[in-house]
């Protein structure tokens, strides 16, 4: 049998996958090992719903099978499990841990989910074992066939359920808490709003857009993204990521340095002042409040640009316009790259980066800051 390869993280570190900085922090490990050092791990949830023809809203509940190690026999979401690791581990991989689960569990294919958003991210503690729970919510086909696992769970009742009898299990039987919120929050939402298809990309111009990035350093690919959108609207702010972070592996560089970056590049390129606003934005490491933070901070602006699924997923919960991706060549073209490069005294990545930075890095002696920060971390 085929080991499970599990996405584990170190607990210092867990704050950062708030930031939604997956592949840089989690690490593989056999489950079974994760599991006797408790070692933090991924996991995701996913809720299922679904609306029938004369528009009422199911629920697909499941039953853990009363052989279960752990709440034989509760009532709990509609598939749960392990992310498998995967090297450059990101939130749409994990997606596709929610789908496998799925049909592990109910025989639901990936092809009768019609809309599938990501909700949120939960660190759950029990029994001393710390598991971080990415929360999906589904609808699927109301015909759909449910095949139940009843090596997983209870068949019989693990099921689609009403509204009436969904309140009555969360009322008077067992469930797992940490499920059990959740579909509290569903059956108090309009799961028309929650659903409704809105994530077409904006094409509204002018305005003021929002771009936010870490710049560890500044490259190309900033710039693109700086340029194209500076052509679609009248302002852009932009917004240093996890402004308190400095002189660590990933971010070596100041939110003061990385301002100068900004600065140097759009000075270059002729852009007025009055048309952009460099805003510092220090990191909560709380993405539940992190979008309302940001909002905050920046003050106002009409539609959000980034080429993070993480951020895009985040701003769109909360309401707001996105602008459309922009991005080239993005394995060639970001920070981890040029950290890599420069750490290695490759010089490839002074073709990466605009020269004004080049400049800037040396003159910060930001070659030897980077290779000392990665060489402390071998030792």
């Amino acid at each position: 049998m085929k080991k499970e390869i599990l996405a584990c993280v170190d607990e210092k570190n867990i704050k950062y996958l708030h930031s939604g900085q997956i592949s840089k922090y989690v690490f593989p490990m056999e489950r079974k090992e994760a599991h006797e050092r408790k070692i933090a791990h991924l996991i995701i949830r996913f809720f299922i719903l679904t609306k029938t023809s004369d528009g009422r809203i199911l629920y697909l509940v499941q039953k853990r099978g009363k052989n279960k190690m752990s709440y034989p026999e509760y009532f709990t979401d509609s598939a749960s499990g392990h992310v498998n690791y995967k090297n450059k581990l990101n939130l749409a991989d994990i997606k596709q841990n929610a789908l496998r689960e799925l049909e592990e569990e109910f025989g639901i294919p990936g092809t009768s989910v019609r809309n599938i958003k990501f909700h949120e991210l939960k660190v759950e503690k029990d029994n001393h074992n710390i598991e971080i729970a990415y929360i999906f919510l589904g609808l699927v086909d109301p015909d759909v066939k449910l095949i139940p696992d009843p090596n997983e769970l209870d068949v019989k009742q693990s099921k689609f359920y009403k509204e009436a009898n969904l309140v009555k299990i969360l009322a008077e039987s067992n469930t797992v808490d940490y499920s059990k919120s959740i579909w509290n929050m569903l059956l108090k939402s309009n799961i028309t709003d929650l659903f409704k298809s809105d994530t077409k990309e904006s094409m509204q111009k002018k305005g003021t857009a929002l771009f936010i990035g870490r710049f560890q350093p500044l490259h190309h690919g900033h710039v693109y993204v700086l340029k194209s959108v500076l052509k679609f609207h009248d302002k852009i702010k932009i917004g240093i990521g996890s402004s308190q972070l400095s002189n660590t592996k990933n971010d070596p560089f100041t939110s003061k340095e990385r301002s100068q970056f900004i600065e140097a590049v759009l000075k270059k390129r002729n852009i007025a002042p009055k048309r952009y606003e460099i805003v510092e934005i220090p990191d909560l490491f709380d993405a539940k409040k992190w979008v309302n933070h940001v909002v905050s901070t920046v003050g106002e602006f009409n539609l959000v640009y980034s080429n993070s699924d993480w951020v895009r997923n985040l701003f769109l919960n909360k309401g707001h316009k996105l602008g459309r991706k922009l991005e080239i060549f993005k394995k060639k073209y970001n920070g981890t790259n040029v950290r890599k490069l420069i750490s290695r005294n490759d010089k490839k990545w002074t073709s990466l980066v605009p020269q004004e930075v080049v400049s800037l890095i040396r003159d910060f002696d930001g070659i030897n800051r980077i290779k000392e920060l990665y060489n402390a971390e071998k030792n």
